[in-house]
């Protein structure tokens, strides 16, 4: 059965989250709804939610799914790797209803905690631990093939044929984002040329001076297209691609109005929505496995396959031809035509 996700689901309202202590970490606690005794949601960041979009829609997801089934919602906000695996121990001790963990910072420790407590239900969001145990259910995506999307984009609209993708860390799992995209730009144009270049440092999630200066490095060399995948650090990708009179792409939502003009399009992950009903189904006993969103399934995109493109503020908007054939290409991905390659797979 094939869901469609509107993207404007996913416009972050930009409300404060009231934040006290919880654990090593630091928490946030509103009430959604009438709680049911001892039935709660905690969800542990990796890095402190702050601008992060990503993060931000794993906040949005938890909250709406814990008022859906009548919980309290907790935030525990880590730091860096010790304080993950502190908030998982004070999760733990809390006995919620349900523990989520959002990305792969998440993979080894998952591997471990929710054998040694089968009491408890573990949610990983946008990953999932090597060994998965019957308590542990995860949700990840096809970033990829979104990226793909973005890169068609990028083929289309570069003038100089030379394109970049600034990312936080040379992984694998960053690679989804980056591989595709210059594979996308390569079937439309053979001849385009690839870079680049990571944030890394002491915060490559959440830099933007750094994210900036990379671009500018990149802008320098030639590329007039640079895709912004450096989560909290991306505004920095934005004012250097303005300044330049350079184009950009956003990710996980519509960035485009962060930078009216300068951004072409979007490469879209429905994490809340996925989240969300993951959130529900364990609360219904309908626990463990792992569900994969992709292009056929709507869970990932890009604003160009919305009915209100027209509104979104994003470049591509004034390109029907770039339209038409990113639509095209979806088809083809969704019909088995075309072959994402997926990177982790490798």
């Amino acid at each position: 059965m094939r869901t469609t996700f509107k993207t404007g689901l996913f416009a972050y309202t930009g409300a404060a989250l009231a934040l006290m202590l919880a654990a090593c970490g630091t928490s946030s606690t509103p009430e959604t709804g009438a709680s049911a005794p001892g039935k709660s949601v905690i969800l542990i960041s990796p890095n402190p939610v702050g601008v992060n979009s990503f993060l931000q829609l794993g906040v949005k997801g938890a909250q709406a799914a814990a008022k859906e089934i009548g919980a309290s919602f907790k935030l525990y906000e880590s730091k860096d790797p010790n304080s993950i695996a502190q908030n998982v121990d004070a999760a733990v001790r809390a006995k919620p209803t349900i523990i989520v963990g959002i990305s792969f910072s998440f993979d080894d420790i998952f591997s471990t905690v929710p054998k040694q407590h089968p009491d408890l239900q573990f949610l990983e969001v946008d990953s999932c631990a090597k060994t998965q145990a019957p308590n542990l259910t995860c949700v990840s995506f096809k970033e990829h093939e979104a990226a793909y999307l973005a890169g068609v984009e990028a083929g289309m609209l570069s003038k100089s044929g030379k394109i970049g993708v600034v990312a936080p860390l040379d992984t694998p799992f960053m690679h989804r984002w980056i591989d595709p995209f210059y594979a996308g730009a390569k079937s439309v144009n053979p001849k385009t040329a690839g870079t680049t270049l990571y944030v890394g440092g002491n915060n490559p999630f959440s830099d933007p001076a750094r994210a900036k200066s990379q671009t500018q490095t990149m802008i320098g060399q030639g590329a007039d297209v640079v895709a912004a995948s450096a989560s909290g650090g991306n505004q920095g990708v934005f004012e250097a691609v303005a300044a330049a009179g350079a184009k950009s792409f956003g990710v996980d939502v519509n960035q485009c109005a962060q930078s009216p003009g300068n951004i072409i399009d979007n490469v879209i992950k429905h994490v809340d929505v996925a989240e969300s009903a993951a959130i529900k189904d364990i609360a219904a006993g309908k626990t463990g496995g792992t569900k994969v969103y992709g292009l056929a399934e709507g869970g990932v995109g890009v604003n160009a396959l919305d009915g209100d493109v027209a509104s979104s503020q994003c470049t591509v908007a004034s390109s029907p031809e770039v339209i038409a054939k990113v639509k095209q290409v979806r088809d083809d991905i969704v019909a088995g035509k075309v072959t994402v390659a997926d990177p982790l797979a490798g």
